[in-house]
């Protein structure tokens, strides 16, 4: 399993716009993916999702903290850091979450569930709405 859990990182760092192809190594065909913002179901759909995702993007990079394994089952903990064309050019953003994924005998993921703040991600880099919340976060 850890084999597996180092291709799944290997080649989900490889992603980009040019190279979505590198979904079908890693993904079954019927893969259900959720993150706080979208639940999809099938490859066509992530492969919708993450052309989405990369459009605009400059740089992608995921840095993997940590990782458990269970069985068929593995959580990675990441950090990814990345700059977008529109959104804060020429800033490199970060964002830290948490990956569920469960493997089939072949390798390949069935189940993707991404944990991360989005308040953190979004949120809180629009200008008025950021300072907003992090007025509340404050007062907490």
């Amino acid at each position: 399993m850890a084999g597996t859990l180092d291709y799944f990182k290997y080649t989900f760092n490889r992603l980009n716009a040019q190279h979505l192809d590198l979904l079908d190594e890693i993904y079954t065909s019927d893969v259900w993916f959720r993150d706080p913002v979208h639940e999809l179901q099938g490859l066509p759909a992530l492969h919708d999702y993450y052309g989405r995702l990369y459009q605009g993007v400059v740089s992608c990079r995921f840095e993997f903290e940590a990782e458990a394994i269970d069985g068929q089952q593995g959580m990675l903990v990441w950090r990814m850091c990345f700059q977008h064309a529109r959104f804060r050019a020429g800033e490199i953003l970060e964002l830290r979450g948490v990956s569920h994924l469960k493997f089939r005998d072949d390798g390949k993921v069935y189940y993707h569930r991404d944990y991360f703040d989005m308040g953190e991600f979004i949120y809180e880099r629009v200008p008025v709405l950021g300072s907003i919340i992090r007025g509340i976060k404050n007062r907490l």
